[in-house]
């Protein structure tokens, strides 16, 4: 019978086959090598140790599965979900829900009541940073003043503990009364202008040649005065008492109706020393009016007379409560 052809061609394959799977396998991978078949088509190769471990897992990976199918739906995408989880998953489990302990609690407690202080301090601080900019000497200026109204208060108390002591011990309490509503007349009178005042004071001469001199810088002259202790005010023969106004400007400048010009001269009757430092004070009276290109004097005087006089006005419809 004669020989196959083929024979001796599948038998060469057959032992190339062999010494290929008992050669141990090289770390760089290579590609298959090609061969042809009798059908023109590649055979499978077969599996090395890492294939047949690669087949292993995709056979428990597919047990697996068709466990968690069997089981019903939630268990399969359970088994799916838990095969990968993605890093946004774990992360989202990781906070969600929040595990706090009683500690961390009682340290965001404590980081509270820190942050409340520390902004009512920051507040009080900033309240007080109108005086933490000014200068020594109207940080003075001013501890005087508040001394010397604390004075003016106390000595008013003792006035009026000493007018009920002698109210109280006196024999003839009517006369007694009598005199004491005198000298409250008197007093009130002088506020309200009905009645000509002297005593020490100064004297403020305002000059205004560029007729820069506004209505509210005369103003701001008698609040400044009124504050430092002036009790009574007149300007050029007006007197200026609660109700006064200023209107106008240059050469049109009223008070209470009455037209005045300048130069502007403030009788004042105060105490001198408390005065003169109000008008003279940085930013005060004095350099707002030298801004304006126009003068200021301040003489302070032992004798000023404020003798212009105000009507008395009855009111019209205020009634005293007294019986």
């Amino acid at each position: 019978m004669p020989e196959n052809p083929e024979n001796p061609e599948k038998r060469e394959k057959f032992e190339k086959r062999e010494v290929s799977e008992s050669a141990p396998r090289s770390e760089s991978p290579r590609g298959p090598e090609p061969s042809d078949s009798e059908d023109g088509r590649t055979p499978p190769s077969s599996p090395g140790p890492q294939g047949s471990e690669t087949s292993g897992q995709g056979e428990e990976t597919g047990e697996s599965a068709e466990k968690a199918e069997a089981a019903g739906p939630s268990a399969a995408s359970a088994v799916s979900a838990g095969a990968g989880p993605s890093g946004r998953r774990r992360l989202a489990a990781a906070l969600w829900p929040p595990r706090v302990t009683r500690a961390q609690l009682i340290v965001a407690l404590l980081l509270f009541v820190l942050g409340l202080g520390l902004a009512i301090q920051v507040s009080s601080t900033s309240e007080n940073s109108a005086l933490r900019g000014a200068r020594q000497e109207d940080l003075v200026r001013i501890l005087d003043e508040l001394d010397d109204r604390t004075q003016r208060l106390e000595d008013e108390k003792a006035r009026l503990e000493k007018q009920r002591s002698e109210l109280e011990s006196s024999s003839d309490q009517a006369e007694e009364a009598r005199k004491q509503t005198q000298e409250k007349e008197r007093q009130l009178g002088i506020l309200a202008g009905t009645v000509a005042a002297e005593g020490p004071g100064i004297t403020l001469t305002v000059g205004d040649p560029s007729g820069a001199v506004e209505s509210d810088m005369l103003l701001d002259a008698i609040q400044e005065l009124r504050a430092a202790g002036a009790e009574a005010i007149q300007v050029n023969g007006v007197r200026v008492v609660a109700d006064s106004y200023f209107t106008g400007s240059g050469d049109d400048m009223r008070i209470d109706g009455t037209k005045v010009a300048a130069p502007y001269v403030f009788k004042v009757i105060g105490k001198p020393e408390d005065l003169e430092p109000a008008l003279n004070i940085p930013g005060g009276v004095v350099q707002t009016l030298e801004k304006e290109q126009a003068t200021a004097t301040v003489e302070r005087a032992p004798k000023i007379v404020v003798d212009a006089l105000r009507p008395a006005k009855r009111p019209d419809y205020a009634q005293s409560s007294s019986q």
